[in-house]
């Protein structure tokens, strides 16, 4: 896995938006409310520890930017190169050493005027100190907005690079521009670099990944390299050249033979002179590329003679400039050819080059000065004989037989096979009765094969059982047929000892329970889908004198009692405004000599009607009421009582509920001078 995660560096904010970041932060994570009244020691504290918030928060920050991003003295030379590549190595240092010094300024500045505010003598004073600590940090952040903004740039620009790992197994390509370099890397990795017939598609590094011996590999693609000296190349040039400078890898060189890059094969090789001290110490490759549109065969004797310079040359460095022992370079294919159009040869290099590189790691390792101490803790047995008796190995009866089975072609018959035979899919449906695993075999296709204790349930089963049944089923018919037969004589003799006309009553009785319990059942049955009816129509509506009367009268009841008692016992609502009317029925009016009652409820709306019979009448004894106008004022106070409960939609008096506890505009944000509160 790659050493190096540049995507988890934070993004680093501007020097405005730093200010605003801290200070906001500083307001909310510290007290906001001093009073003049206090002790001069609590104003030194309030203020004292703003200022030691404020620069926490300072350090902090910084120093979170400083640790996520690389030094280049602590990472790989690959990086540390790429870095002054990218980015200009000393601008980098010193982006990151400024916003070092801003933060060892701002502890000192903290901690100087936090030694002002201990000798505050007054709240105004101790004020503008933590004012001024304050500005001289932003102050001092203010001048590292360049900084910053780079820093910003490096980390965006770094979030975008591939992660390669310098240790692991790779595989460099290399060459001239628009050689066929990211075409062979399309087809070696997932990868999906970009492909044009025009120099230059790639300008940084791609890398891609693959498998090859249950290994994990990276393959890298490098962009094209220019023959020019070292000064003039450029940024794109120069990533090629740290890679191939810093990566211990398998170079590939690849080399246009058909020349549709634009350069010719003796410009190829000049460059591979030019380059060949970076490949120095590393298995090396020469590939011949774009074999489908000019083979090896058609190069000319120039052509040819500069293709062996190269591979020659590769032998002589690819094992470094002193021969590594043991290394038989002569017999190494150091040349090889393909086609990336249609893959003809690709897999043969990536073969090649893999097996060279994994060598050249174990020939690396053998020669290192930990080698002795690996060979010492490995041990290789070497069984002897002990007698000359022959040892077999031991093949189980069924295995042979399998196994004999097998080489004479007999298979075993599956399901899938008797599906086949037997209507395919859909129409034929295995027999799972067959792998039951009963104590008798026999047992598998009984009807019931459910055990009990040990035993087939069928086996306690009466074979006579269905006479049984049928037998007891007539008896219980012959009872029913009885007891009606009995009921019956029994409704008879009782309807014989009665008369004609108890007859009737008991035959209308009858019916009218039957309505009633058909009534009940209809009610129950519908209860949530019942209609809602008008009163003239609903059950509850016929429930009148009228009514009353027509129903106990059918029964030949009489009512005359009881309606009498109902009309002397009910209270008309009508107010008569005749007043001759009213003392024609003998009703007492006073008046007193014509003048209207003085109205006893403040409200209009209210009828006068409403409370006629208590406060047009003495008060009862021991109510505590001296005479009608108390009890009226006492009326009044009680209305004017429910005003404020009605108002805030109370029960009653005991209701004390409080819907809202803590209204947002009345206990939101901080106060301010007046004494409000703004939440917004």
């Amino acid at each position: 896995m790659p050493t190096y995660n540049f995507k988890s560096i934070q993004v680093v904010p501007s020097g405005k938006d730093f200010i605003d970041i801290v200070l906001s932060k500083t307001q909310r994570g510290t007290p906001t409310v001093v009073h003049n009244g206090w002790s001069i020691q609590r104003i030194r504290q309030f203020y004292m520890r703003k200022v030691k918030f404020t620069a926490a928060n300072w350090n902090e920050r910084l120093s979170q930017i400083l640790n996520e991003f690389p030094k280049v003295e602590d990472i790989h030379p690959f990086y540390s190169d790429l870095l002054n590549v990218l980015y200009d190595k000393d601008h980098y240092k010193l982006a990151l050493g400024q916003l070092n010094t801003a933060r060892n300024l701002m502890d000192r500045v903290a901690q100087d005027y936090i030694r002002l505010i201990k000798y505050g003598d007054s709240l105004y004073r101790c004020k503008e100190l933590k004012r001024a600590a304050l500005g001289r940090m932003c102050t001092l952040m203010k001048r590292q907005t360049a900084s910053l903004a780079y820093l910003e740039q490096v980390r965006q620009h770094m979030s975008r690079l591939p992660s390669i790992d310098p240790n692991t197994r790779s595989l460099l390509l290399c060459g001239y521009p628009n050689v066929g370099k990211s075409s062979m890397m399309n087809k070696l990795t997932r990868a999906e670099v970009e492909v044009q017939p025009y120099a230059f598609t790639t300008k940084s590094l791609y890398v891609g990944h693959m498998d090859y011996r249950y290994l994990r590999w990276q393959v890298i693609d490098t962009p094209g390299i220019l023959d020019r000296p070292l000064e003039e190349r450029n940024t794109i040039e120069m990533q090629s050249i740290t890679a191939l400078a810093h990566l211990r890898a398998a170079c590939i060189y690849m080399v246009d033979i058909s020349e549709q890059c634009g350069y010719t094969i003796a410009q190829q090789a000049t460059l591979f002179h030019s380059i060949k001290p970076l490949f120095s110490n590393k298995p090396i490759l020469i590939v011949c590329n774009k074999t489908d549109c000019r083979s090896m065969d058609d190069l000319t004797a120039e052509e040819t003679v500069l293709i062996d310079g190269m591979v020659s040359e590769a032998k002589k460095i690819s094992g470094g400039a002193a021969m590594m022992e043991g290394s038989d370079t002569e017999t190494e294919q150091v040349l090889m050819s393909m086609s990336t159009l249609n893959e003809e040869g690709v897999m043969a290099v990536k073969q090649s080059a893999c097996d060279r590189l994994l060598n050249f790691r174990v020939d690396i390792k053998v020669q290192g000065k930990h080698i002795n101490d690996v060979v010492n803790r490995v041990h290789v047995a070497t069984p002897k004989s002990r007698d000359g008796v022959s040892r077999p190995p031991v093949i189980p009866a069924g295995v042979a037989e399998a196994r004999a089975k097998r080489d004479a072609g007999i298979r075993k018959k599956t399901e899938k096979d008797m599906q086949e035979a037997n209507g395919g899919a859909g129409v034929y449906s295995a027999d799972l009765r067959k792998y039951y695993q009963l104590k008798d075999d026999s047992w598998k296709n009984d009807i019931m094969p459910e055990l009990m204790d040990g035993h087939n349930i069928m086996d306690f089963v009466d074979p006579d059982i269905d006479a049984r049944l049928a037998e007891l089923e007539r008896e219980e018919e012959l009872l029913e047929a009885q007891h009606a037969k009995d009921m019956a004589d029994a409704e008879d003799s009782d309807e014989e000892e009665m008369t004609e006309e108890q007859k009737t009553d008991l035959k209308s009785i009858r019916v009218r329970k039957k309505k009633i319990v058909m009534a009940h059942r209809l009610k129950k049955a519908t209860a949530n889908n019942k209609a809602i009816l008008s009163n003239r129509n609903a059950a509850e509506g016929n429930l009148t004198a009228a009514m009353m009367k027509k129903s106990l009268g059918a029964m030949g009841i009489d009512t005359t009692a009881a309606l009498t008692r109902a009309r002397s016992e009910s209270r008309g609502r009508k107010r008569e405004r005749s007043l001759s009317k009213a003392k024609s029925e003998g009703g007492d009016v006073d008046m007193e000599d014509g003048e209207p009652k003085k109205r006893v409820h403040s409200s209009k709306s209210r009828s006068m009607s409403r409370g006629r019979s208590f406060s047009m009448v003495d008060p009862s004894e021991g109510r505590g009421l001296a005479d009608i106008n108390m009890r009226n004022k006492a009326i009044k106070m009680a209305d004017k009582a429910q005003w404020k409960r009605n108002k805030m939609a109370k029960a009653g008096e005991a209701d004390r509920v409080i819907l809202t506890k803590m209204p947002k505009h009345l206990f939101s944000g901080k106060m301010n001078s007046t004494g409000s509160r703004d939440w917004r």
